[in-house]
């Protein structure tokens, strides 16, 4: 008798190890693209308004020109907005509402390194355009997760230094 359960608890092991495995043949993956980003979806801010109430934008996709100050790494690799410093960097924009030049460190903007990398040659005081999503307001601050940068206007020379 226990003979004839183990047999019969081997066939049914069998048939579901069979069965699962022609599933899984006939079963193929597709590819889901990540949905596209219009630019009628992207609300246009200036930044010192995202700055000034990052809840309003929370989970928004925003469109802002700013000038370029600098690569950083500042906000990565922190919990509660958590972007790890391995995948993303972080760049800082300039103030628009000051003659110094200042950065606006309360928005912290983060792009992906392998998009990161054909920037490399971005100068303080480009003019560039970003696209991205305010994923959150920890520390009352401005999280954007940047999906695209583009270089609108280089800044002029300065003494000859390129």
């Amino acid at each position: 008798m226990k003979r004839v359960r183990y047999i019969v608890l081997l066939m049914v092991c069998a048939m579901a190890l069979t069965t699962s495995e022609i599933c899984v043949n006939k079963v193929t993956a597709q590819p889901v693209a990540a949905p596209v980003v219009t630019t009628e979806q992207c609300q246009s801010v200036q930044p010192l308004a995202v700055v000034a109430n990052p809840r309003a934008y929370l989970d928004k996709t925003i469109t802002m020109s700013a000038k370029f100050d600098k690569f950083s790494t500042l906000g990565l690799d922190y919990k509660p907005a958590f972007k790890s410093s391995d995948d993303y960097i972080s760049f800082l924009i300039k103030r628009d509402d000051s003659t110094y030049d200042i950065p606006l460190s309360e928005m912290k903007l983060f792009i992906k390194r392998e998009e990161a990398e054909k920037f490399i040659d971005l100068k303080t005081n480009d003019e560039i355009s970003i696209t991205g999503k305010v994923f959150s307001d920890a520390l009352g601050d401005a999280w954007v997760d940047v999906s695209k940068l583009t270089l609108v206007k280089k800044a002029p020379e300065k003494d000859g230094v390129k």
